[in-house]
């Protein structure tokens, strides 16, 4: 063998053909297709739950703040951070007051998410003294937009002033 050829079939075994890079990406599409609405559920998920544990956490605090202050503590829903309000849902947003004073902020939830809440007329959450709720309250939290989600997170407040989070599939949106 020349040193000729010998250089022609060196390069032409360093590379891929056409119909090879035509397979590979064709494979890769297949798997993207298959791997993309999983992916989507578990962000879904992980939102839900993000939002649900805010809330938990800021009904838990609410709670802990009652009792170290030995006051009244309010959970409410707002839209502009600085005072409560009574039009609109959770899903724009929460604070917390001790008073007239905010103590935490809450950012309204993603874009899509709706929080329902029963009863409807649960504006606010209250916390006395002792660390008892006032209010009793079940939060779902849920995708409304653009399509509604299969999964939903329902945060309970009990009279007692117990918080628990649960997994459901009830599609409260629909």
């Amino acid at each position: 063998m020349t040193l000729g050829a010998m250089r022609t079939n060196r390069c032409r075994a360093a590379g891929f053909s056409a119909v090879e890079l035509m397979v590979t990406v064709a494979i890769i599409a297949i798997l993207l297709a298959l791997a993309v609405p999983s992916f989507t559920n578990a962000t879904l998920s992980s939102q839900l739950a993000a939002t649900a544990n805010r809330l938990t956490g800021s009904a838990t605090m609410a709670r802990s703040e009652a009792i170290k202050r030995n006051a009244n503590v309010t959970v409410c829903m707002s839209s502009n951070g600085t005072s409560c309000a009574t039009t609109g849902g959770w899903e724009q947003g929460w604070i917390m007051l001790s008073g007239t004073t905010v103590l935490l902020q809450e950012q309204a939830a993603n874009v899509g998410f709706k929080m329902n809440v029963v009863p409807t007329t649960a504006t606010s959450l209250v916390f006395d003294a002792t660390g008892v709720g006032t209010t009793q309250a079940d939060f779902t939290v849920c995708r409304a937009t653009p399509t509604v989600g299969s999964q939903e997170r329902v945060v309970s407040v009990s009279a007692t002033g117990r918080i628990s989070v649960k997994k459901t599939t009830a599609s409260a949106c629909a």
